[in-house]
């Protein structure tokens, strides 16, 4: 049984998805952010130039250099995977580049380091801000020689590796601050593509709620949900700072509470992490325009009855929120509650 939705409009949602099977999220959606991002994937994936990922942790930017690799031509060759914040700086560089047997203590066999294993394919250096800097100079050779040596030899090794690099740091202000090399960012930095927040693509959220939906029902085999349409409403008004994982681990909590078809999620937990999040309003006129605007979220953008409930003519409604700056949103439509597959 399929899974329901409150609405068909993103039912072609899944039309651009592209053939990241294995990755961790698929980059699924059709807003214009998204969209984007894969067409200059697509540009970029035929070459073996460098592509540096840019974006808010939990963005999808994994997802996205496995996408490149399997459309390029190295598909079949290996895709090896480093977090480079996740490594001990002790360990690093022996995990990039290998070490000999008896190269430091402890290293009691040869080791081959990732940019070996990707030989021919190609090497995603996540969080590449987090390296430190007295590697920076090897990642540069290696990316300009195609060579390197292991850890306690002398003897250099060719390798043909595209690198993909991915950071939610702002490199341009770490090689400002001289925290980064210079030539090193500028090696990466061929062909950036930033990644959109997931509150900058919120036509996405349905889509996106609905793979998950789909995949946690099947690992707990808990399938054939109603969602309701304010179920909908309520993460696309939340701003998910934490981004697609953020949302990936909510809706998984939402289908271990289901205990009926229709789906239950905790959005309380949505709301009162939004308004801890929120800086106080500091003059009265910014808790005047912070009011106005919720009342205006919960009565769906519809003037009129937000001015019942704020207990104004529509006419001064209107006056206070031209002189607030607050825009008129548009009245969404109502839909049904819930429908069966």
């Amino acid at each position: 049984m399929r899974t329901a939705w409150a609405t068909d409009n993103d039912r072609t949602a899944l039309a651009h998805e592209p053939a990241c099977r294995k990755a961790e999220w698929q980059m699924i959606g059709n807003s214009v952010q998204l969209q984007t991002v894969i067409r200059q994937a697509r540009i970029v994936a035929p070459t073996d130039s460098s592509v540096l990922l840019l974006g808010e942790t939990g963005t999808g930017k994994g997802c996205l250099a496995e996408m490149i690799h399997n459309m390029s031509g190295r598909r079949d060759h290996p895709f090896v995977k480093v977090n480079c914040a996740a490594i001990p700086l002790g360990l690093l560089e022996s995990e990039l580049f290998g070490h000999e047997r008896g190269a430091f203590t402890g290293a009691l066999a040869q080791r081959i380091g990732r940019f070996e294993l990707a030989n021919g394919g190609t090497l995603f250096l996540d969080e590449i801000g987090d390296i430190p800097a007295e590697l920076q100079p090897k990642l540069l050779r290696v990316l300009q020689e195609h060579e390197f040596e292991r850890l306690g030899s002398t003897h250099s090794i060719h390798t043909d590796v595209r690198v993909i690099a991915a950071t939610h740091r702002n490199l341009r202000q770490m090689v400002r601050d001289g925290a980064f090399r210079m030539d090193l960012f500028y090696r990466l930095h061929v062909f950036p593509i930033t990644l959109p927040a997931l509150r900058e693509r919120r036509d996405d959220i349905a889509a996106l709620a609905r793979h998950f939906v789909d995949r946690f029902g099947r690992l707990m085999n808990k399938t054939g949900y109603i969602v309701p349409l304010s179920l909908i409403t309520g993460l696309q008004r939340y701003s998910w700072p934490g981004n697609i994982r953020e949302l990936e681990n909510f809706i998984e909590r939402a289908v271990i509470l289901s205990q009926t078809s229709t789906l239950e999620a905790p959005l309380h937990e949505l709301m009162l992490a939004q308004q801890a999040d929120a800086p106080e309003p500091v003059t009265l006129r910014d808790a005047e325009r912070v009011h106005i605007q919720r009342i205006l979220r919960e009565a769906n953008g519809v003037i009129g009855a937000a001015a019942v409930r704020l207990g104004l003519p529509r006419s001064t409604l209107f006056y206070k929120m031209r002189r607030l700056g607050i825009g008129a949103s548009q009245p969404q439509k109502a839909q049904s509650q819930g429908t069966t597959a």
